[in-house]
């Protein structure tokens, strides 16, 4: 079965991907990211992913604050690990899980640009963020297992780990990177793998080699990949949405953009500038897959666009590559997971794809004339 999952905006929200004058920002305090995690809720999606850094509220703080708001939604908390202990992590999730009823999903992020990084204090190098990131995972757990643990490694030093009690479940782990050092961490160390959404064709060797890597260390892992979406009961009437999504991207804004995600560092931020090249003309890269949302934002850039059924296909295709998670985004986020929840997840369920949705008691519409 496929999970789909949705996306908080702690960052802000707008009807385009940069807000103007015409599509002011909306801000992510309590009452509107209610709005969106209970919309998500109620529609059927499995878990909402949070991002972290700078420009986002916290991730752990600003869903905790949502949990007595919802009542079967999940969380996928984004965090750095370098920036706090594993035993401190260990005790956060498993003190989460037990005040949410067992709602917690782990997003761990090692990467960033420097100067983000930098905000933090944290001065390592690419490589040693990720053995980093290996070893945190290892005492996390080992915190988690029935015994205190004690260990002793190039990043941590512990003695006697362990937490008020464990957590259950076990919240997994979703991780993601292009890189190999990304990979060798993520066939060692993670639940879930997450990629950004390329043609199928980019994402089926990396599938492969993790699958691999991971069969080497004896272990499984399952695959979710990352996309924005526009859907709509007509292809004709997506489409429009995102011409007129990207008549409203300031060319200022696209070059400074591509300007700095020319000199990133990360092996995904490039992957994803190149499936356009900052080049609006031809943007479609695969059927119903659009490129524009990367032209001007970083990070995951494509969308699925097109009509209800389409985007279900399109679904339907990366499933049968091996991806079991969907974590998708919308601009807005609330009118888009509306357009999604009533759209596409209906098709969806009606194809066998997704667990059958409980929407409650059918309620009669009154018409008033």
């Amino acid at each position: 079965m496929v999970k789909v999952h949705w996306f908080l905006p702690t960052g802000g929200d707008s009807r385009d991907v940069v807000p103007s004058a015409d599509s002011p920002a909306r801000p992510p305090d309590l009452a509107y990211l209610t709005q969106v995690a209970q919309a998500a809720d109620r529609l059927g999606f499995d878990a909402v992913l949070t991002p972290c850094g700078t420009m986002c509220e916290d991730a752990w703080l600003a869903t905790a604050a949502l949990i007595p708001l919802t009542t079967r939604l999940k969380f996928l908390v984004a965090f750095r690990p370098g920036l706090l202990s594993p035993t401190l992590a260990a005790q956060m999730a498993s003190t989460y899980q037990r005040l949410s009823s067992g709602r917690l999903l782990l997003n761990v992020v090692t990467g960033a640009e420097p100067a983000e990084l930098a905000r933090f204090g944290d001065w390592a190098d690419k490589d040693e963020r990720y053995a980093r990131t290996a070893e945190f995972l290892a005492v996390l757990r080992g915190a988690w297992a029935d015994e205190p643990l004690t260990h002793e490694g190039p990043h941590y030093r512990v003695a006697g780990a362990t937490t008020r009690a464990r957590p259950d479940p076990l919240p997994p782990v979703y991780f993601g990177g292009a890189s190999a050092a990304a990979e060798a961490v993520a066939a060692t160390q993670v639940d879930v793998y997450l990629a950004w959404g390329e043609p199928p064709a980019m994402v089926t060797e990396r599938l492969d080699r993790l699958r691999a890597l991971a069969s080497a260390a004896g272990r499984e892992l399952r695959f979710g990949i990352r996309f924005h979406v526009i859907t709509r009961p007509s292809a004709a009437e997506a489409w429009a949405v995102a011409e007129a999504m990207l008549a409203g991207m300031d060319p200022g804004a696209v070059a400074s953009a591509q300007a700095d995600f020319a000199r990133t560092q990360s092996e995904g931020q490039r992957r994803m500038a190149a499936l356009h090249r900052g080049n609006p003309a031809d943007l479609e890269i695969h059927p119903n897959v659009w490129a524009g949302v990367g032209l001007v934002r970083g990070g995951a850039g494509t969308a699925l666009v097109g009509s209800h059924e389409q985007v279900a296909d399109r679904i339907a295709e990366y499933h049968e590559l091996g991806f079991d998670e969907f974590i998708l985004s919308g601009y807005p986020h609330l009118e888009e997971a509306y357009w999604f929840g009533e759209g596409v997840l209906p098709v969806l369920e009606q194809r066998g794809l997704v667990e059958p949705i409980d929407r409650g008691p059918a309620a009669p519409v009154s018409t008033f004339r």
